[in-house]
Parts: C-alpha cells; sequence; structure tokens
C-alpha cells in the first residue's frame, strides 16, 4: 500500500506580512524571500514597504506591497485580495502588525489602550476574517500570529499590552481547535530589536525599556522562527515558539 505524502509540495509559498515596513515584519520579510518564497508586504508607510519590495526584487527574489491599515477591516481585505489577485492563492498571513505604548495604569492613556486593542486585537481578527476565506477555499493555509514574551507574564506598565498578547493566544488556540485543515502558530518574542519602543509616550517607562535592549536579539530571529514552522510538511502544526534573548530573565 502507497502512504500517501504529507510533504508540501509548494515551497515557495505565498506569504502575506502586516507590518512590513521595519522591524519583526521586514526582517521576516528578506528572510522568506531569500528562501524563495513570493511576499506581499502591507504597511502604513507604503514608502518603506515599497522600497523593500524593490530591494527583494533586486535581489531576485518576488515581492509586492500595498498600503494596509490593520485596524480597517476594508483595507485587510484589499491587501489580501491585491496578493491573491498577484499569485493566485494565499499560503500563510503573517499578523506581525502591533504597537506597545507602555504605561502604569493610573496614567490614564485611554488613548493608547484603545490603539493597542485596535491594532493588536482587531488587527488580527480582521487578518484572520480576511484570509480564512481563501484558505477555506484552497483547502490549506497557514496563520501565523506574533504574540510576546507579554502573553505569557504582565509586568508593570505593560497590563494592557499584555492583555491584547494574551489576547492573541487565545484567538490562535481557538482557530487552531476549530481547523482541520489550516494551521495555526504562534510566535512569542522576547526583548527584540524592532522600533516598537518608539511608541512609549511615558519617558520614564521609554528610558526603562531601552535601558533593556543591550541584551535584545535581531528581529531576523524571529524571521528564522516563521520560516521553520512554515516550512514543515502540511501534516505538521508548530503551535507555538517562544524565542527570546538567552539573557532575558
Amino acid at each position: 500500500m502507497t502512504v500517501p505524502s504529507t510533504t508540501d509540495a509548494s515551497p515557495d509559498k505565498v506569504v502575506l506580512i502586516t507590518g512590513a515596513s521595519s522591524g519583526i515584519g521586514e526582517a521576516t520579510a528578506r528572510r522568506l524571500a531569500v528562501a524563495g518564497h513570493r511576499v506581499a508586504l502591507g504597511a502604513r508607510r507604503t514608502d518603506r514597504v515599497a522600497a523593500l519590495a524593490k530591494d527583494i526584487r533586486a535581489d531576485g527574489g518576488s515581492a509586492v506591497h500595498h498600503e494596509l491599515d490593520v485596524t480597517n477591516l476594508e483595507s485587510v481585505r484589499a491587501f489580501v485580495e491585491a496578493a491573491h489577485d498577484q499569485y493566485g492563492r494565499v499560503d500563510v498571513l503573517v499578523n506581525n502588525a502591533g504597537v506597545m505604548p507602555l504605561s502604569p495604569l493610573d496614567a490614564l492613556k485611554v488613548d493608547e489602550w484603545n490603539r493597542m486593542i485596535d491594532v493588536n486585537i482587531r488587527g488580527v481578527l480582521h487578518g484572520i476574517a480576511a484570509v480564512l476565506p481563501v484558505m477555506r477555499a484552497q483547502g490549506a493555509g497557514h496563520i501565523v500570529n506574533i504574540a510576546s514574551v507579554s502573553g505569557h507574564r504582565v509586568d508593570p506598565t505593560a497590563a494592557v499590552y499584555s492583555a491584547t498578547k494574551f489576547a492573541v493566544r487565545a484567538l490562535s488556540e481557538g482557530l487552531r481547535q476549530e481547523s482541520r485543515d489550516l494551521r495555526v502558530t504562534v510566535i512569542s518574542p522576547g526583548l527584540t530589536r524592532s522600533e516598537l519602543t518608539e511608541g512609549i509616550s511615558d519617558p520614564g517607562v521609554r528610558e526603562a525599556v531601552q535601558d533593556q535592549m543591550g541584551i535584545a536579539i535581531p528581529a531576523s530571529a524571529i524571521g528564522e522562527a516563521i520560516q521553520y514552522a512554515i516550512s514543515q510538511p502540511l501534516d505538521v502544526d508548530v503551535n507555538e515558539l517562544v524565542i527570546r534573548p538567552t539573557a532575558q530573565g
């Protein structure tokens, strides 16, 4: 009897990446393009994703870009539709866009709380809503959600940020349990070099976080983890990876 192969016959996947203009999103795009995947890059800063896509193509890779606001469902749907029109399928969505304006709760930065909820939770939900119909029709797909070690623990000034990342893990686990033809992976980075700290408006908190960044790992380490997860055979679902600096407590 011949045993059916469970190896993915399409190593050159079509990968959509949100928040691709810098940090983890940019590093992941470069890493996956080098590995032969076709990448669609979405971000609000279109000049940056346009330049990144141009760099990737200059190096022999395949990349397109599209303006994207993950807080707007129609914007996310347009991003997915543009990538699907270009490449004919959507194999992987990397829900990477996120913000981290840390502050003590008693600072009452309600607008920043709402921004985190809109980007970190609603943005992930919008990504799932936009790609699920496509992936269901294909009979396969992979959603990679970027959480954080703050989705495993809560520290002072990070209560709301942690709440959003706990939510990402909960949403991912629910989607995984509901799915038999889709793979779902949560990546939880620890201290990683990116522009996230620039969004912290509280000077004392920003300085405290930046003081810890000396041990931060490069964003490319997260790109490597994503590459590992999406390169597994179709019957292997890498559900969760936590990647932090060796020196991080």
